[in-house]
C-alpha cells in the first residue's frame, strides 16, 4: 500500500520558499506589530480620563473657581483634554467667548492629530501587502515555468509544486494586509471616539466658563 505524502506546515520553510517578496512582508509584519502596540499603549484610558476630568472641572468653572480648576488639571498630566482645558482656562477673562471657541477647536485638532499619528503606516501596509505578495507569486510562477523550460520536462506535478511555492507569497501578503487593515479601522474608530469626547468636553467647559463669568460679573 502506497503512503501519500502529508503536507507539513513549517513556517520558516514556507518563508524561504516564498523567496524575495516574503522578506519585505516579514518586515511589514514587524512594523504593523510595533505600531499596534504603540497606539494601544498611547490611546489607553483616554476616553475614561476625559470623561472624568470633564465631570470634575465643570462644577469648579461654573462657580468661577479658576484656580481650583487649574490645580485639578495639573493632576491629570496624561489626559489630552487637560491640555485643551488648560489653554482655555488660562486665557484672560476679558477674552471673548468666540476666541475661546477658536482656541478649543485648534487644540482639539492638534490632540486628535496626535492620537491618529502613525496610523497611516497601517493603512499603507494594509493596501500594499497583498500586492507585494502577488508580485512574489508572479515571480515564483515565472521561475517555475523557466525551470521547466530549461529541464525540457514538466507535467502537472512539477507545475503544481512550483505554483504551490509561488502562492506562499500571496498568502503571506493577504495575512499581513488583513491584520493591518483591521488594526487601522479599529484605531481609526478609537480616534473618532476620542475626537467626539474632546469636542463634547470642550463644549461643556465653554458653557461652564460662560456661567462662571456671569456669576462674577465678568
Amino acid at each position: 500500500m502506497q503512503n501519500n505524502p502529508q503536507f507539513t506546515l513549517d513556517i520558516w520553510q514556507l518563508i524561504q520558499q516564498g523567496a524575495i517578496s516574503t522578506y519585505p512582508l516579514l518586515a511589514c509584519s514587524v512594523i504593523v506589530l510595533a505600531v499596534v502596540l504603540e497606539r494601544a499603549w498611547s490611546l489607553r484610558g483616554i476616553l475614561r480620563s476625559t470623561a472624568r476630568l470633564t465631570r470634575e472641572v465643570v462644577p469648579l468653572l461654573g462657580r468661577g473657581d479658576w484656580q481650583g480648576a487649574l490645580d485639578l488639571l495639573h493632576t491629570h498630566r496624561r489626559c489630552p483634554a487637560r491640555r485643551i482645558y488648560n489653554d482655555m482656562i488660562e486665557s484672560d477673562p476679558s477674552v471673548p467667548m468666540s476666541e475661546l471657541e477658536r482656541v478649543a477647536t485648534e487644540r482639539n485638532f492638534e490632540e486628535v492629530q496626535g492620537a491618529g499619528s502613525n496610523l497611516w503606516i497601517l493603512g499603507t501596509i494594509g493596501a500594499a501587502a497583498p500586492f507585494i505578495g502577488l508580485f512574489g507569486t508572479v515571480l515564483g510562477i515565472i521561475r517555475a515555468f523557466h525551470a521547466i523550460g530549461i529541464a525540457g520536462t514538466g507535467g502537472f506535478p512539477v507545475v503544481a509544486a512550483g505554483i504551490s511555492e509561488a502562492l506562499i507569497a500571496t498568502a503571506l501578503g493577504l495575512a499581513v494586509g488583513i491584520v493591518a487593515v483591521v488594526a487601522y479601522n479599529y484605531f481609526q474608530s478609537r480616534v473618532e471616539r476620542i475626537d467626539g469626547a474632546l469636542r463634547i468636553g470642550s463644549g461643556r467647559v465653554l458653557e461652564a466658563v460662560a456661567a462662571g463669568r456671569r456669576a462674577h460679573g465678568v
